[in-house]
């Protein structure tokens, strides 16, 4: 039985979300409940199940990139929501600023381990762990979140052009939109 690639799914569910939410750090429209609800929906729970799609195939960088991520997105739409119902204070620019660098420190090494898979993917991950460390950045000095804002704009187009690039090279069983190997 062939199993499906679950990794366009994860891809696009990040790299959607991530684009949406940057729009509104580049100050172009409002932190509302589209942002929150692609988060939780596509950014988050999609995610989550293209990593344990990923598990059934045996792909563990898979399994531990879009469980991580989607949880991510749940949990960053919990920081912002979870104050707003009375549940919780929200968090001080410190705790938010360890928030972001622990991610950034997490995705860099996460982008070490695509090394060896093609240049696509690389810069979905470097350009990621830029974002998250902008972000970290931005908690101290808020001119830098417009600056993250177009960062993130381009980290999460990139993943949206590697999740149609997997699907439409294997729907034409050639290359059509070019990942870049890495040459071994």
């Amino acid at each position: 039985m062939k199993i499906a690639n679950a990794a366009p799914l994860g891809l696009m569910g990040f790299g959607i979300t991530t684009v949406l939410l940057n729009l509104h750090n580049a100050g172009l429209f409002a932190l509302g409940s589209m942002i929150l609800a692609m988060g939780i929906f596509y950014g988050g729970l999609a995610q989550v199940i293209a990593g344990i799609l990923e598990f059934r195939k045996g792909n563990t960088f898979g399994t531990t990139a879009f469980c991580s991520y989607g949880l991510f997105w749940l949990s960053l739409v919990a920081l912002i929501v979870l104050p707003e119902i009375g549940l919780g204070s929200n968090p001080e620019k410190f705790a938010l600023a360890s928030y972001f660098f622990m991610w950034g420190l997490f995705t860099l090494g996460m982008f070490f381990a695509t090394l060896k898979t093609n240049r696509m993917l690389q810069f979905v991950f470097m350009s990621l762990a830029i974002l998250f460390f902008l972000l970290t950045g931005a908690q101290f000095i808020p001119d830098l979140t417009k600056i993250a804002g177009y960062e993130g704009i381009i980290c999460g187009f990139s993943a949206v052009y590697l999740a149609l690039a997997e699907v439409m090279n294997e729907m034409h069983g050639k290359t059509v939109m070019p990942v870049f190997p890495v040459k071994q």
